[in-house]
């Protein structure tokens, strides 16, 4: 029996074999930054006054998805700058050598996962992609702990925290309108899909249970006050996007004082219970015969 913090092939064949049914109209969230991602996957958009910054270009089959979210957000893809990634999974990397090719922006990755695409692109998980086609490319600029990216009047700072895989990376980025200013967060990997038992004993990777714990401890107090989702239930996109919409004058649902926290210490105890899990052997999939 599969471990139940797999993800499921069966769940993802839906999204690769059927992307339209996950498309999402894109929205401003605040300030200069808007969603573009899908009902699944997170993909931010940085309007500068030198260009567009995109955050992580979703699954290789969401090209035509991509390209439609931005036109429809008011921008034109041709006019991205640079192509910044959270970490190297196909489901974040699959679009970016297409819509390179179209815009000629530069692309980021993690120190870690770059090293993972020239040596062990098998972790990119592309097998996961089913019959979809996944492009690696070769970043342009090559991230580290403590960088920054700016382009016009934004920076991106940018906070190593290896343990999903080697490479995540977590953004902060301070945005402000109207003299409101709130700090965004984005962690790059809370998933644990890729330290759990049967992962580890497939592809070997003990280093990624060793950094985990240290890289959320890390910026789990980080003053962030309006939270970004790698995926969209990490922070309930789709639900604070229903709020906004039934009272559009009213609070901003994506601030939210001491979400950060509570999302990083969540992703700390779900660890640790999957390891207590596997002691006891409660970790697998009860099938059905």
């Amino acid at each position: 029996m599969a471990s139940k913090y797999v993800f499921s092939r069966e769940r993802m064949k839906d999204f690769y074999e059927h992307p339209e049914k996950y498309y999402v109209k894109p929205f401003r969230i605040f300030a200069n930054l808007y969603f573009v991602g899908n009902k699944d996957v997170g993909s931010y958009l940085l309007d500068t006054e030198e260009g567009l910054i995109l955050i992580d270009t979703t699954y290789p089959t969401s090209q035509a998805q991509m390209i439609e979210a931005i036109w429809e957000a008011g921008f034109s893809p041709k006019n991205i700058q640079y192509i910044v990634h959270t970490h190297g999974h196909f489901d974040h990397i699959g679009t970016t050598a297409f819509l390179k090719s179209l815009s000629g922006a530069k692309t980021f990755l993690g120190e870690g996962d770059a090293k993972m695409f020239a040596e062990r692109p098998e972790l990119m998980l592309a097998e996961d992609a089913g019959p979809a086609h996944v492009e690696v490319f070769s970043p342009d600029v090559i991230l580290q702990d403590g960088d920054e990216i700016r382009l016009g009047s934004t920076t991106i700072r940018v906070i190593a925290t290896p343990g999903h895989t080697m490479g995540v990376l977590t953004f902060l980025i301070l945005l402000e309108e109207n003299g409101e200013k709130h700090l965004a967060g984005l962690c790059g990997g809370i998933g644990i899909n890729t330290l759990c038992r049967d992962f580890q004993e497939r592809y070997q990777v003990p280093e990624y249970r060793k950094y985990f714990v240290s890289s959320m401890q890390k910026i789990k107090n980080l003053p962030v006050d309006l939270v970004l989702g790698n995926h969209t239930g990490q922070n309930h996109t789709m639900e604070k996007r229903a709020a906004m919409g039934q009272n559009p004058d009213g609070t901003n649902p994506f601030v939210v004082p001491g979400e950060w926290k509570q999302m990083i210490e969540g992703a700390i105890e779900q660890y640790e219970t999957m390891l207590r899990e596997e002691t006891d052997g409660t970790d697998q999939e009860q099938t059905e015969l």
